[in-house]
Formats: C-alpha cells, structure tokens, sequence
C-alpha cells in the first residue's frame, strides 16, 4: 500500500528521490536553523573575537572527533576535525528505504563533519605552509579510511567552501565531509562513463583524457612529475580545474605521507595562481574518489574493474558567474570564457 509521502514535522533529515529527473534531494529541516541561511546576502559571520574555530575556543563546537597532533593538549592543536553543528545527515539512526507514493525516501542517515585546517583565524588555505596543506591533506585521508568502516554509507565527499558567496558561513578556513548512504548522481555518471570505456578500450578514460591534454598544452595550468592541472574542455565554469595523480590511481585514500607532501605543493601551486589572477575569488573544491566498497547493499558492490577504470581526482571551481534560469532550465552552461583562454592566463601569472 502506497504511503501518503505527506511530511509530519520530523526534524531528522530524508533523502528524497525525483524519479523524472533521478536525482535525490536531502531534506535537512534542521539546517533551516544556521542563523545564514535564507539571508539574501549572507555576509561571513566569522569574526575573530566570535569565532568557533579559532584555537582556545574548543567548547564551542560539538566534541573533537580527531586532532593533529594526536597527543596535543586541547588547544594546542594544527587540524581539528568535529562534527557539523548543523548536519545535513546524522550518524545515529537505522539506515531505512521506505516508499512514499510514487517516490521513494532514505532516512537521513550519514556523516557531516568539519575539519578547521588551521588554528589561525586570518590564513587562507593557498598561504598556509605546504607542511601544514599535506596535514590538512592526510586528515582527508584519515577520516575516508575510518568513515568507510561504516558499512550504511555508500560515498564519501570531501569538499571544501571558501568565501560566502561559494557557501562558506564562516571566514575561518575549514572543509567538509559528508558520507551518503547512496551514490550522489554526479559521481554516479562519471562512474559509469569510466567502466564503459573500459570495457570497450580496455583504457581509463581519465589516463586517456590527460594524455591528450598533456599532449595539446592548450589547457594546462600547472603539471610537476606527479600531478597535472588543467581547465576541462568543456569547462561549466571560468576558470574551472581538475586536478590528476599522472600515474593510474583509483583511490586517494591508498596515498602515502610522501605523496600526500608533493600532492601539497602542487595545490598550493595552482590555488595561489587562480588567487593572483582572480584576486582571491569565492572557490569550491571537491575530492571524486572511488566509492566505498564495504556497504551491505549488493549495488554498493562495485565492478572488479574499478580500480583499473577510476581515477580520483579534485574539482577546483572559482565562482566567478552565476547559474540562472537558462541553466537550471536546460542542464546546459554558458561559460563567458574559454578553457584555453584560462589556462593560458594562469600559467602566465607572475608569482
């Protein structure tokens, strides 16, 4: 018997699938409570002497998960990572598919957690140390690994806001890592265009990808003898980046301290060149790494060719135009510059 699917006032987050456009929408009534949302210009509200992330002002966020060192005193830390205060999914609860009508509803089951990356109020993620970024760097990896141990989430996401107008609520830099109980659509596409072309070219489609573009220069921003950065052909956004490992991997979580360091130097790299050239815009990364593989669900299980067809890699997005009507209307983006146009500017920056 169908359910209703009408809501009854349950503060606990949904996740909630559209099945014309297959895409799922998390429903987080709780997060309507962060003092910045539904502001038409939300200014940061992280003013130092205010500041929840700042060192000696630990009791103001929910309990320390992890912090780095391990043995520091309390406020003595360099990385910090709690949980969100306002999380769109929660660990706690049972992992629940129910139907609602013609749709379908998973209970908000998951991860939100915050890692501040330095206890420094004024840094920005670009100027810190790269032995402070390869910190920040090998906390992502850490939590990947343990996150993964829990078998009701079926990926992880480390992404990180910076400035307001990319999402950001406070000043104070700091990332975020959401786990899901299923597969974010994006991912999911991408996913499936790596074991297509495997399995007719015996190729990842990635390696593929950044052969030509190394071969072309036309797009290339910045490439060392690990990793290589470069703005997408068909680029959504001005000045949009991906950032590869040059040899085949699948999974950031399997890098070591050593690669996580020249990984560190690498980004530093590119993110102070977008920094010069943009005049320090409002950005967003993200980390696409392969999914987890310990979920009880038999589609979380994935292809025995993941490892040979995936390829992690990070999204650098400047937000530099706004999506509007046409775009949300069509799927289609209308980028004012051209990849090549953009990629020339940046390595041209003079640092």
């Amino acid at each position: 018997m169908w359910k209703t699917g009408t809501y009854d006032g349950d503060p606990r987050s949904q996740l909630r699938h559209d099945p014309v456009q297959k895409r799922w929408v998390i429903v987080a009534s709780e997060r309507g409570r962060r003092p910045v949302d539904f502001r038409q210009s939300a200014p940061s509200s992280g003013a130092e002497r205010d500041c929840p992330f700042c060192a000696g002002r630990e009791g103001l966020t929910p309990p320390t998960i992890s912090q780095y060192p391990f043995n520091a005193a309390p406020n003595d830390w360099r990385v910090r990572v709690v949980p969100n205060k306002f999380p769109a999914l929660r660990v706690e609860g049972e992992l629940e598919r129910t139907p609602a009508g013609p749709y379908d509803m998973v209970s908000g089951v998951g991860a939100h957690e915050v890692v501040i990356e330095t206890p420094s109020h004024g840094a920005k993620f670009a100027d810190l140390p790269v032995e402070q970024i390869a910190l920040v760097l090998k906390v992502y990896r850490d939590r990947l690994l343990d996150l993964r141990k829990d078998t009701r989430f079926r990926y992880i996401l480390v992404f990180k806001n910076s400035g307001s107008a990319a999402g950001a609520s406070l000043e104070h830099s700091h990332s975020q890592i959401m786990a899901t109980p299923i597969t974010p659509r994006t991912v999911a596409m991408e996913l499936a265009s790596a074991q297509e072309h495997f399995h007719l070219k015996e190729r990842c489609i990635f390696c593929d990808l950044l052969a030509f573009e190394h071969q072309s220069g036309d797009r290339m921003v910045w490439m060392d003898q690990f990793f290589a950065t470069y703005c997408p052909y068909a680029s959504r956004f001005p000045f949009e980046m991906q950032l590869y490992p040059r040899t085949h991997a699948h999974d950031y979580s399997l890098l070591d301290d050593d690669m996580l360091l020249k990984l560190a130097h690498h980004l530093k790299e590119v993110l102070r060149r977008m920094n010069r050239a943009l005049d320090n815009p409002p950005y967003n990364f993200l980390l696409h790494t392969a999914p987890s593989t310990l979920s009880k669900s038999p589609r979380a299980r994935w292809w025995e060719t993941l490892a040979a067809d995936w390829h992690w890699h990070l999204e650098i997005l400047p937000r530099l135009t706004n999506v509007a009507g046409f775009e949300w209307g069509t799927g289609f983006y209308i980028n004012p510059t051209a990849p090549e146009v953009a990629a020339r500017y940046l390595r041209q920056v003079d640092l």
